[in-house]
């Protein structure tokens, strides 16, 4: 029976990954990387500590780490003040029959405190979430199970009685590595076919997700 549900952040709570994607973009051209908006497909789910080192072993030893990350943030922070961050489709009714219904929830992000936390209070939806594991709590970001774990042990259920929700093939990986079942909506990229035996159910977003859950219930009674 499920008993928790454990959210991804950036591609699956909000549409935040094409407002990165752009970040890097930008940056990328100013400091004569102009292929950093296609990069962004091969880190999805990175932390900042493997994002880093995956830039110096693909991209150049001496990848600009401070400056890259020091621009991305103010592009980044110019593009959300112009537009915000859109809550992607379906996610607050899918937040609030969780909560109607008694499911324990949690988000396990590759994120920092101060940037997730920030989205989650400017859309409303921090109220929704029992606990928060942010990248900076752990020591290994995804595909390393460590966040998905934490979250279980701070909600207080069996990993195999939590559902994970993610976007990312690293996501995935993670989720399955902790023993838990995972619904994938995809948004940049698709999860590769190889991960299909991995993954419980693909969704087209949340809407779906809800509609899945709620069978699920119907069956468990």
């Amino acid at each position: 029976m499920i008993q928790a549900l454990v959210f991804d952040m950036d591609g699956l709570i909000f549409d935040s990954e094409r407002i990165v994607q752009k970040s890097w973009q930008l940056t990328g051209e100013e400091l004569g990387l102009p292929d950093m908006g296609k990069v962004i497909y091969r880190t999805l789910g990175f932390n900042r500590k493997r994002r880093m080192e995956f830039f110096r072993a693909h991209i150049s030893p001496d990848f600009p780490e401070e400056e890259f990350a020091r621009k991305t943030r103010m592009y980044f922070r110019k593009l959300v003040e112009k537009d915000g961050v859109p809550v992607k489709k379906g996610i607050r009714g899918l937040l609030g029959y969780a909560k109607k219904n008694g499911y324990k929830l949690a988000v396990a992000t590759s994120s920092s405190e101060d940037y997730a936390k920030e989205l989650f209070l400017k859309a409303g939806l921090y109220m929704y979430f029992d606990t928060f594991v942010y990248g900076t709590m752990v020591k290994n970001s995804k595909p390393d199970p460590e966040c998905y774990l934490l979250a279980c042990k701070e909600l207080e259920v069996n990993p195999k009685d939590a559902v994970a929700l993610e976007d990312a093939p690293s996501g995935i990986l993670a989720a399955h590595a902790a023993g838990m079942r995972t619904i994938v909506i995809p948004d940049l990229v698709e999860p590769p076919k190889e991960l299909d035996k991995l993954i419980w159910h693909v969704c087209r977003d949340a809407e779906e997700a809800l509609i899945l859950l709620e069978k699920e219930k119907g069956i468990a009674r």
